[in-house]
């Protein structure tokens, strides 16, 4: 580990000197050159001074060990550090590692001569994430120098600015973290509490104080891939002053932290004004429901005619629903389901198609990989997303067979994919998650092309996702509460009596689909039932529910509260059964279509226009029915726009008993 990172580095001076008492006379201060700077890495910002005009010997750099808190000396053996850095690459806990502390330390030597020197003079590398500095102490005698003091009562040694500079590191320091004045004399006092607490949230995201909470808008994926016991952890230091003893805080407490961190999230109270609140509802039995044999290579070309031209399109859309594809199937399939292929197509349209398809791709394709060292080192975002890419391929279904080794075919293409897409889409470009999603789709096309246009469309569906603000996040969530409010009151007041109303647990089920709590071959299998588009709008909401509904029994008798539910949940991963979670989710919209009383917000949810979901509605004037029942969206959309020619210039929607009844105003 030669340097401390190798980032964006947006500070940066030189000449910034290290008065050393440790002259090899003993007697006579020596003075050490150094370049002091701030990088931004992977989402955090780190402290570095190096000496100028020296090769760092790595054997002499001390660092927090990534599995621990304690200082280590970086001693490892080549073979030692290849086997570390390959774990480190396959874990997905990597991202949660963190320097936390810097040391010094004189290592034992018995060498003299120009290794000793070498020795003096890199001893004094250092570098820290501004997440672990507590305090900054300036002096100025004759030029200003600065005592840098790090949340174990470490001290640094003084860096003294001969040249001037100090107030702008400081200036540049306090982006990034707040710093506020002490009582004792030119101190200054790093505290995280006051500062995220009074942001707005797109303010709060953009402060790399706060480790999490910009992982979380920057690096969704890995913030959410960690142990959620470690989401609680860094959620709790994120918010806890430098000056604070550190200690376990109540569960209420960390609840209301992540509430006011995601402003987005607190959904429990929500109730639109002028609307109805929903209570208890009589859902009626939940129908039993079979699911059906995968649909075969056979049956899928049988429903081609001679131009292969699909018939019967509701029909075999409806099969893969209730039994998915066959593997051998899956190759053509998923094309027509994701949309790269038009379902009325014929054979040699799509022939066509593919051909223009492949000259776009490989334009593309071309327009990054003609990009010069020299062009790149002046693009920072596309650099950038190489740098995520490449991590993320590295580490991406490793242990399946098409992925699996050193120098893999399968991880070129992966590779090529992701960065074509960051020219497709260069606006969002790559976000962490995004390779979970394309792995699937490139092993079952076993091509380049195919594989990019069918990523393509997939990211169409659920580029909200990954999008800054995560609104489309927030707005799942938001549906997902209102769904299981309906579905088991008892259950959802129960979370809600645990600080777990916001559902922030769901939160890796809906950023990629479920791609980590299922097998690969479930994950294939779940992802084409969910592409039909059938029975309804948001059926993915359904399955989170499905999952919830077998969990609740064990959640309630245990008593679990907000550590534990975290905990439980996030253990599930690779232990359902997606033919188990289909059936239910399925049975689950059966039970909600079939009710008489459903509630406005529900069915706006799962309203597919060729279902009929709108409850039955009244509408009422000065206490007296006015209109007939009204059953479909079309009518109520009809009753919204004519409502003022019609003699109404309001429709509202209330709450009496258990009925749907609207109430209308005259002009």
């Amino acid at each position: 580990m030669a340097v401390a990172a190798t980032g964006k580095v947006i500070y940066e001076q030189d000449s910034i000197f290290i008065h050393s008492h440790e002259d090899r006379s003993g007697d006579q201060e020596s003075l050490v050159s150094g370049v002091l700077r701030l990088i931004e890495k992977d989402c955090e910002v780190i402290v570095e001074y190096k000496q100028l005009e020296d090769s760092v010997d790595s054997s002499s750099m001390l660092c927090a060990g990534k599995d621990s808190s304690s200082v280590v000396q970086w001693t490892q053996s080549p073979k030692e550090m290849s086997h570390k850095n390959l774990d480190n690459q396959l874990s997905y806990e990597a991202e949660w590692d963190m320097l936390n502390t810097v040391s010094f330390k004189k290592k034992p030597s018995n060498v003299d001569g120009a290794s000793n020197h070498a020795h003096e003079r890199s001893k004094w590398a250092f570098f820290f994430n501004v997440c672990d500095l507590k305090a900054v102490q300036v002096k100025k005698e004759g030029w200003s120098h600065l005592t840098i003091y790090l949340k174990d009562d470490t001290s640094l040694p003084d860096l003294h600015f001969h040249q001037g500079g100090s107030e702008a590191f400081v200036d540049c320091l306090k982006k990034y973290v707040s710093l506020n004045e002490s009582p004792e004399k030119d101190v200054l006092v790093a505290n995280n509490n006051s500062k995220g607490l009074s942001q707005s949230f797109e303010n709060l995201l953009d402060d790399t104080t706060f480790g999490l909470i910009q992982k979380f808008k920057k690096d969704p994926y890995t913030t959410t891939m960690g142990s959620f016991s470690k989401v609680t952890k860094y959620l709790i230091d994120a918010f806890q002053g430098s000056d604070q003893v550190h200690q376990e805080r109540p569960p209420t407490e960390m609840a209301d932290l992540l509430n006011e961190a995601i402003p987005g999230l607190e959904i429990n109270h929500q109730e639109e004004p002028g609307f109805e609140v929903i209570t208890r509802v009589d859902l009626g039995s939940r129908p039993d429901v079979q699911r059906k044999e995968p649909v075969t290579l056979e049956d899928w070309n049988a429903n081609m005619d001679n131009e292969g031209k699909m018939q019967n399109v509701n029909y075999i859309k409806h099969s893969i629903f209730k039994g998915g594809l066959c593997h051998v199937a899956r190759k053509e399939a998923w094309k027509f389901l994701l949309g790269y292929y038009p379902w009325d197509s014929t054979k040699e349209y799509r022939k066509d198609l593919q051909k223009r398809k492949t000259d776009e791709y490989f334009r593309m394709k071309l327009q990054w990989k003609s990009i010069s060292e020299e062009q790149e080192k002046r693009n920072s975002r596309l650099r950038d997303y190489k740098n995520l890419i490449e991590k993320d391929v590295n580490r991406t279904d490793r242990t399946n067979t098409f992925y699996e080794g050193t120098d893999n075919p399968g991880l070129l293409l992966l590779h090529d994919i992701l960065m074509t897409y960051c020219m497709y889409d260069f606006d969002l470009g790559y976000v962490q998650g995004m390779s979970d999603l394309l792995s699937p789709i490139l092993y079952v096309m076993e091509n380049e092309v195919d594989a990019f246009w069918c990523f393509v469309s997939f990211m169409d569906q659920v580029h909200h996702n990954f999008e800054e603000q995560m609104q489309g996040m927030k707005s799942q969530l938001v549906q997902l509460s209102t769904l299981l409010r309906l579905l088991d009151l008892n259950f959802w007041n129960y979370l809600e009596s645990q600080d777990s109303g916001y559902l922030y647990f769901c939160f890796r089920w809906l950023l990629i689909l479920f791609k980590r709590e299922f097998s690969f071959p479930n994950t294939m299998r779940l992802w084409e039932v969910m592409w039909t588009g059938l029975p309804c709008k948001n059926f993915h909401l359904l399955v989170c529910c499905a999952i919830l509904d077998s969990e609740k029994q064990k959640i309630m008798d245990e008593h679990y509260g907000f550590n534990e539910i975290l905990k439980h949940i996030n253990e599930l991963s690779m232990k359902l059964e997606v033919e188990e979670v289909l059936c239910k989710a399925e049975s689950i919209y059966l039970q909600i279509k079939n009710c008489k009383d459903l509630p406005y917000s529900v069915s706006e949810i799962l309203d597919d226009r060729n279902e009929k979901l709108i409850p039955t509605i009244q509408i009422v004037k000065n206490g007296t029915l006015e209109k007939g029942l009204i059953r479909t969206t079309a009518q109520m959309d009809d009753l919204s726009k004519n409502s003022v020619a019609s003699g109404y210039d309001e429709v509202s929607r209330h709450r009496e008993t258990s009925q749907n009844v609207y109430k209308v105003a005259n002009v």
